[in-house]
């Protein structure tokens, strides 16, 4: 007797689904790209940054995220091998060296770890204002301490959709506010990253929802300045990387 091909076609959906849950296992032991760009823990507590951001975005941000970045990194390099040797900093200065048909994920990839591993670097303190040499520079380039934040939060606010605040910081210590989509940074064109907040909605949804003015005031009271003016003496002395 002829089958009724609907009656296949249920037959076989059912045995689909019967086996899913055998399938899942394997599925999430997939290993994960290797190569030469690693994700190093968060520095801090999941929970460290509470005043601005909950523990529960920190390791969404951290550990999805960011090890995406790193991945889809690592599975790129693959392809180029000259660039396993480079430096992050070299291969974000030297895009226009990435075959063309890589540039788009290099770029992308590239620029969101080294965002995120300054990002994670800056904060888990207790806010405040830096001293020193850092703020007689924000003194002398940026008007002021109230000028600089009221700057600052502008480019974060102003920034359109997904992107970054920046302050860089040349050579000789001077400092800038600047604006970058996506996960571009100033390191693209040779630059340092002082500091800088991430815009991306992942890194502030759960709890902000779109008041993202909300966010970008709280996230001065998680700031580590002792951090950012060990990295204002390392730009300086031409030691800053990332």
């Amino acid at each position: 007797m002829t089958q009724n091909p609907g009656r296949r076609l249920l037959l076989r959906s059912a045995l689909t689904l019967a086996a899913a849950p055998a399938l899942l296992p394997r599925l999430g032991r997939a290993q994960a790209p290797t190569g030469p760009f690693t994700l190093a823990p968060l520095p801090y507590a999941a929970d460290a940054n509470e005043k601005a951001i909950d523990a529960r975005t920190m390791e969404i941000h951290h550990n999805f995220h960011h090890r995406a970045y790193v991945n889809n990194l690592n599975a790129a390099i693959t392809r180029v091998p000259a660039l396993a040797n480079q430096p992050l900093e070299v291969i974000l200065a030297r895009l226009q060296e990435v075959p063309e048909d890589l540039r788009g994920v290099v770029r992308n990839n590239a620029g969101g770890h080294a965002n995120h591993m300054m990002f994670w670097e800056i904060m888990g303190g207790r806010g405040g204002q830096p001293g020193g040499e850092l703020m007689a520079a924000i003194t002398r380039d940026l008007e002021g301490w109230d000028a600089f934040r009221t700057r600052f939060e502008r480019a974060a606010m102003t920034q359109f959709g997904s992107g970054w605040a920046f302050v860089t910081v040349a050579r000789d210590g001077k400092l800038a506010v600047v604006q970058r989509p996506n996960q571009d940074t100033p390191l693209m064109e040779g630059g340092r990253v002082l500091m800088g907040n991430d815009v991306w909605e992942h890194a502030y949804y759960l709890r902000y929802q779109n008041r993202r003015a909300d966010y970008v005031r709280a996230w001065w009271d998680v700031l580590d300045w002792p951090k950012i003016e060990a990295r204002y003496a390392a730009a300086k002395a031409g030691t800053l990387t990332i």
